[in-house]
């Protein structure tokens, strides 16, 4: 790419990524190549670029939480409806964990060597477990589009800021069934394992539970499902309890769940 056509990209982005935006612009993370919060490097920046001209999405807003793994802004689109963009770290190694959580998943079974190509992955991963959880009429954000590292979903929350997760709500002995009867359905109804399901992963919103962070669900085919729903369970449990809600013994939970 001539330095001509590079200067001509960056300006469209900076005028499509950050002239509307309604919160502090964000830093221009195409600059010689420069990563910006270790999000916006310059491969990051015309994946979001591509997403605007595919009319996926008008214009992005701040960055809402950041995590080790990646970091999710405010996006809108062009009819002014509220959009979640999940950006993966590509320059993280916490992905390196993530390999066992692909790794035997029927479904991923071509898994390319290197960070970059795991994260894009993860990416795909997650999405295509957020559809099957959609398909399944399991309460998820809806999957809109993935590309590389840059993952559009339904927004769950106003104004740009999410709705409060469970870890930081009031709750209560509904919210409970409530959660159980996810990990049934992720099991029964979408084929799925969350392993990752906790307080931290569920938003409490005025509708009911909404499970999110779904790129570490395996299919029941993968060998360490049953070790992951066991955890789930027990981790949910375990909350619930705490907060002096009654809870089911984790085991017989397990057992009614498998059988």
């Amino acid at each position: 790419m001539t330095d001509t056509i590079s200067k001509k990209l960056e300006s469209k982005i900076d005028n499509k990524l950050i002239s509307k935006s309604k919160r502090s612009p964000l830093e221009d993370g195409f600059k010689k190549g420069k990563v910006v919060n270790e999000v916006l490097d310059k491969p990051t920046v015309m994946t979001l670029y591509k997403m605007i001209t595919d009319h996926i999405i008008a214009y992005v807003n701040g960055s809402i939480s950041a995590g080790k793994e990646s970091v999710l802004f405010w996006g809108v689109d062009e009819n002014n409806v509220n959009v979640a963009l999940k950006i993966y770290l590509v320059s993280t190694s916490n992905f390196k964990k993530r390999e066992p959580y692909i790794t035997g998943d029927p479904r991923f079974s071509h898994l390319k060597k290197g960070t970059k190509n795991l994260v894009y992955l993860w990416a795909r991963k997650e999405f295509r477990n957020l559809s099957q959880c959609h398909d399944a009429g399991i309460a998820v954000p809806k999957p809109i589009y993935v590309s590389n590292n840059v993952l559009a979903m339904e927004f769950i929350g106003e104004n740009g800021a999410p709705c409060k997760s469970l870890l930081i709500s009031e709750v209560d002995e509904n919210d409970y069934n409530q959660a159980i009867s996810i990990i049934k359905d992720l099991y029964h109804k979408a084929k799925l394992v969350h392993g990752d399901f906790s307080e931290y992963n569920i938003f409490k919103t005025d509708k009911g539970l909404v499970v999110f962070d779904l790129g570490s669900a395996v299919d029941l085919r993968h060998p360490n499902a049953h070790e992951f729903l066991k955890r789930d369970i027990y981790n949910i449990t375990r909350f619930f309890n705490k907060r002096g809600i009654s809870v089911e013994n984790s085991d017989e939970l397990f057992e009614e769940i498998v059988k």
